[in-house]
């Protein structure tokens, strides 16, 4: 698997996401927000974590207009796997590759710390490696993590079972307690919690080791 890692002015989690890739076995290429073309055979692209040009705009508005964003945009329009963490989820939604909005968190505070989440479809890459309905922990860091969607584009996502995730106990005030959301081909995933973060056990947790277990297993067999 070969996994080209954006970074943007302001991403902080591009070497945590790099090394998770790495970790299940992928050969990763760093790919600077200037460049127009994704390297050759990129199989999935990672958008990682951060403050993307400071969030002057809005979290991820800049970043989606960069000049690597419209090579972001053809590779998902042809099928390609693309995976947002955090400010990546947020980038996502801000290129419409993602359905929905990232706001403020109900309690108008900065959250960090490790949340449960519960898989809610084991019916596409990402979460293959996991048990629909398991439950796992990862790191939480973010102050706009609300997801927010209107009641059409929700009865949407439950109906075609594009909920990737869930929180256990609502950190954020997200809509119908989504933590990730799936495109509709299923190849694109956003999600706020960091799974990057819980990849060793010097981390506190390896329950994000799956996630990119199961990507570098799907893409070996392509």
């Amino acid at each position: 698997m070969k996994a080209a890692v954006i970074t943007f002015p302001g991403s902080n989690c591009d070497r945590d996401l790099a090394e998770g890739f790495a970790i299940a076995g992928a050969q990763v290429e760093r790919v600077w927000h200037k460049q127009t073309e994704l390297p050759p055979g990129t199989d999935i692209v990672g958008i990682p974590g951060g403050f993307s040009y400071g969030d002057y705009l809005r979290c991820g508005a800049i970043a989606a207009q960069s000049p690597v964003a419209r090579a972001i945009r053809d590779f998902a329009g042809r099928g390609g796997h693309v995976l947002g963490i955090c400010n990546g989820f947020q980038v996502l939604t801000e290129m419409g590759l993602l359905p929905g909005a990232l706001m403020r968190n109900a309690g108008l505070k900065f959250i960090c710390k490790p949340v449960t989440l519960r898989v809610a479809t084991a019916d596409c890459v990402f979460c293959a490696g996991y048990a629909p309905g398991a439950e796992v922990v990862f790191p939480v860091a973010h102050h706009d993590g609300n997801y927010t969607i209107n009641a059409e584009g929700l009865a949407r996502l439950q109906g075609e079972d594009q909920v990737a995730f869930r929180y256990g106990a609502n950190p954020n005030g997200s809509t119908d307690d989504i933590a990730g959301v799936l495109s509709a081909n299923r190849r694109v995933l956003g999600m706020m919690p960091h799974p990057e973060r819980a990849v060793e056990a010097a981390q506190g947790g390896t329950d994000g080791s799956a996630l990119f277990r199961a990507l570098a297993g799907m893409m070996a067999r392509v």
